[in-house]
């Protein structure tokens, strides 16, 4: 029987998509799993690979057109197979149906170059009622695990997925049945069925009120999943703690004593210094409203927010997060800006599991990784703050990231420091003393050397940010000293996107410590005019 070509659902508030391009010409072989076509939303593009090894047939959406998520836009016959006489695709059963309407579960996209995740676990039964924001379930990918919360409030059914599944971002995974909904027969039913008028498959039935279909999954948080593998703790040996007995990261700790961490396995890195485990570190400030996320910049760490927390004033609750290899969190190996990135979202979605939205500040490569944080995490960011943003450009003033990080005294960092400020004065010696104190440990000097050969390349920016900037919905600012010598502020000037642009002048590359107090009156501006609205 042919098998429908469908336009999938690559979001989870997606409705509509537009057809880029056909791979594939009509009549043609293509491989299951081999690029079909590519669809574009307003946030982002994505390949879609051919669902069943086959000859196009039946093309009824080309490029340009917008397509309803779930619409049949192509047929695959196998060979050998008759082609039907060209008819309407049928009616996926449960669109037709009256009154409250399903809503799809499908995989979501977490990570910039994710194409496919692990299902970890169902947080939620066959036919138990599960609330909008709540748990639904677990996946896992290469570099990082996540909680799914539930797209909708409704009863769990159909299940398509299950634990130790690999998915293909998109699929769908099973559907949230409102109260007064019609259970009909099972999705994947309706999406396979051929052209031809035949009897749909038996649905499934659906449980009885109040019945748990029997599991031996033990219920986990992503954290608690990501410590127990990297200690080698089978889940069945820890008690949970948690809600319905759900196993927290804080259940797995005191077993760490019997199963220590096991070696890491990466190869070496290029100075010969010896990575070390643990999350990255996190910092917090008590307050109240949404927390602000602070990321700080290459060769810092969140100490240097002090100035901007104090004109921010003691009011609003912050995150702050130490970068790999800087202040206090573990020496990591970075391979290149997608590794780091995926280190940043993974402490953010631990640092905020508790937080309905944030706004996000990042300075630099902070604000780089903020630009990519809020590209895959978006919906839970209210506003975004960029500072001299790396990202947006290839130059950088490489010569001053060498210079900082391999000086072992006061007299050879002052100088690079220096190029930080509009003008040499803005760097006193009593810093360049504080900062070099900091730096006395040559295990930190050595990772982030390679940290800089990873990111900056030859000297120039290897990873771009622009199509990032250009798919942010939320409201973004940059801020920009016209006298940055480090980054230049002409990439704001040039770079496309919907953001407010402000050039400081009499700044350089750190306008948060030059003149924190306006730094923070824009930023304060800003978030509250976004939660005046909200």
């Amino acid at each position: 029987m042919p098998v429908e070509v469908i336009l999938p659902k690559v979001d989870m508030d997606m409705t509509h998509g537009t057809l880029a391009t056909w791979h594939v010409a009509e009549g043609q072989m293509v491989q299951k799993g081999a690029a079909l076509f590519d669809i574009e939303t307003d946030k982002a593009a994505m390949e879609v690979e051919a669902p069943e090894t086959g000859y196009l047939r039946r093309i009824a959406a080309q490029p340009g057109d917008k397509v309803a998520v779930g619409t049949t836009i192509a047929w695959l016959y196998a060979a050998g197979e008759a082609d039907g006489a060209a008819q309407p695709a049928p009616a996926r059963t449960l669109k037709a149906q009256a009154g409250p309407q399903p809503t799809e579960v499908i995989l979501p996209k977490v990570d910039m170059d994710m194409t496919h995740g692990t299902l970890a676990v169902w947080h939620v039964a066959e036919g138990e009622l599960v609330q909008q924001g709540a748990a639904l379930f677990d996946i896992e990918t290469d570099k990082a695990a996540m909680e799914v919360e539930a797209p909708a409030t409704g009863r769990l059914y159909h299940i398509i997925a299950q634990p130790g599944d690999k998915i293909a971002v998109g699929s769908v995974m099973a559907w949230l049945y409102p109260e007064g909904a019609i259970l009909g027969p099972a999705p994947a039913a309706a999406i396979s069925a051929p052209p031809q008028p035949e009897p749909p498959t038996a649905p499934v039935p659906a449980p009885a009120p109040g019945e748990t279909p029997a599991t031996t999954a033990k219920r986990a948080t992503p954290a608690a999943r990501k410590a127990a593998r990297e200690l080698q703790v089978p889940l069945t040996d820890v008690t949970g703690t948690g809600p319905l007995g759900r196993i927290q990261k804080d259940d797995v700790k005191p077993l760490m004593a019997d199963h220590p961490a096991p070696v890491i396995s990466d190869a070496p890195p290029l100075s010969g210094w010896t990575q070390e485990t643990g999350p990255l570190h996190v910092s917090r400030r008590k307050g109240q409203g949404f927390p602000i996320v602070l990321l700080h910049g290459f060769s810092a760490d969140s100490q240097s927010w002090a100035p901007l927390e104090k004109a921010l004033g003691p009011a609003r609750p912050l995150i702050r997060i130490d970068l790999p290899g800087h202040g206090k969190s573990p020496k990591r190996q970075v391979r290149s800006f997608k590794d780091l990135s995926r280190m940043i979202v993974e402490a953010f979605d631990e640092a905020t599991r508790d937080v309905e939205a944030v706004h996000i500040i990042g300075h630099s490569l902070g604000a780089a990784l903020a630009l990519a944080l809020v590209d895959i995490r978006g919906r839970r960011v209210a506003s975004l703050t960029l500072i001299a943003p790396a990202g947006l450009g290839p130059e950088i003033d490489a010569a001053a990231l060498a210079g900082i990080v391999r000086a072992s005294r006061v007299e050879s960092l002052a100088p690079w420091l220096r190029r930080l400020t509009a003008t040499p004065q803005g760097i006193s010696d009593d810093y360049a003393k504080a900062a070099m104190r900091l730096r006395m440990d040559p295990v930190l000097r050595a990772c982030q050397a390679d940290m800089t050969q990873a990111l900056f390349p030859d000297g120039v920016q290897a990873f771009d940010l622009r199509p990032a900037l250009e798919r942010v919905e939320c409201p973004v600012q940059i801020l920009w000293g016209r006298s940055d010598h480090i980054v230049p502020p002409n990439h704001g000037i040039v770079a496309d996107g919907e953001f407010a642009l402000h050039l400081l002048s009499g700044t350089g590359h750190i306008p948060q410590m030059e003149c924190p107090d306006r730094v923070a009156r824009i930023t304060n501006r800003l978030i509250s005019a976004v939660e005046s609205v909200s």
